[in-house]
């Protein structure tokens, strides 16, 4: 009976951390981005936990559209200025802002190598594993009771996409017209130990 009390115990524990976990996130990503939907507040989570929507298989094809985004001035002088933030819940990837490479704090070569590692070599988890972490985090935001813009349309678009058996979605169109959002995914390690100590204090985004 005690080993039982103990063990609930323990799961309620980590259902309010995690709980509260959801809504520090949320609440900074709205108080970041106040344009976002629901959308933006899924890709940072699919992001956070599924890493880059897709292995990488031919590097100059990777290569050609950064350089084609490199080439956009108009929208990379509208982009925020942060240079690295978090994403999702627990941070296991970054978004590197490609400011970083037209600021020129790091080279184009060392994103993008660092952008296929982080796509190659961890293991994917599964679109389903992804599916039931989705639903716990919209327990979560339901109970907050947000009031976002076309909030039901949004969760019926992810409910379609996962029941396909896909993940990946775009930012929401208010989203990219607000924040011209242009960066690449890495992993928390090699964002770290690689591309970090290139860029100056401070000027990472704040974690949630």
């Amino acid at each position: 009976m005690k080993n039982l009390l103990m063990m609930t115990i323990l799961l309620l524990t980590t259902q309010l951390a995690s709980s509260q976990s959801v809504e520090a996130f949320v609440s900074n990503q709205l108080l970041t981005y106040p344009e976002s939907r629901l959308l933006d507040i899924y890709k940072s989570c699919f992001q956070d936990y599924m890493g880059a929507e897709h292995l990488v298989t031919n590097r100059e094809r990777v290569k050609a559209y950064l350089e084609t985004e490199l080439n956009n001035r108009q929208e990379l002088d509208s982009m925020m200025t942060w240079y690295a933030e978090p994403c999702g819940i627990n941070g296991r990837y970054v978004r590197v802002s490609l400011r970083c490479i037209t600021e020129q704090y790091i080279s184009q070569e060392q994103l993008l190598d660092a952008f296929i590692r982080s796509a190659n070599t961890s293991p994917r988890p599964s679109v389903e594993s992804w599916r039931e972490t989705w639903q716990s985090i919209m327990e979560v935001i339901d109970r907050m009771h947000l009031n976002l813009p076309h909030m039901e349309e949004d969760r019926l678009f992810i409910d379609n996409i996962l029941s396909a058996g896909r993940y990946a979605i775009s930012h929401s169109p208010e989203y990219r017209a607000a924040y011209h959002p242009h960066y690449r995914i890495v992993e928390h390690s090699i964002f770290e130990k690689e591309l970090k100590p290139l860029l100056p204090s401070l000027v990472t985004h704040p974690s949630p």
